[in-house]
């Protein structure tokens, strides 16, 4: 199984819309669209769970591809690298 990462989407884009463009390229697992946890608005990308071999295809087929006026970003997911959460640390002493 491979979970593809899926940017620059139209605002407009919902999951059965994304699912329908990558049942294209085979058998699409789970889709899931990421919205902003205040406004509760599209951020714009998605995940998509695909089986490799369908995965490698759709990726090679739809990186690029036009979907409401913009060039999609389709590749592999990385995974997000695990911390202890938010920035800001100035390395140093604090004077107060």
């Amino acid at each position: 199984m491979s979970k593809i990462y899926v940017g620059n989407l139209p605002f407009s884009a919902d999951e059965a819309t994304v699912r329908t463009l990558f049942e294209q390229h085979g058998t699409v697992d789970s889709v899931a669209l990421i919205n902003d946890r205040e406004t509760g608005r599209p951020r714009g990308f998605g995940f998509v769970e695909m089986p490799r071999a369908d995965a490698a295809r759709a990726i090679q087929n739809l990186n690029g591809q036009d979907m409401g006026g913009r060039p999609l970003k389709v590749n592999e997911a990385q995974d997000k690298p695990r911390g202890g959460g938010g920035g800001g640390g100035g390395g140093g002493q604090r004077r107060w």
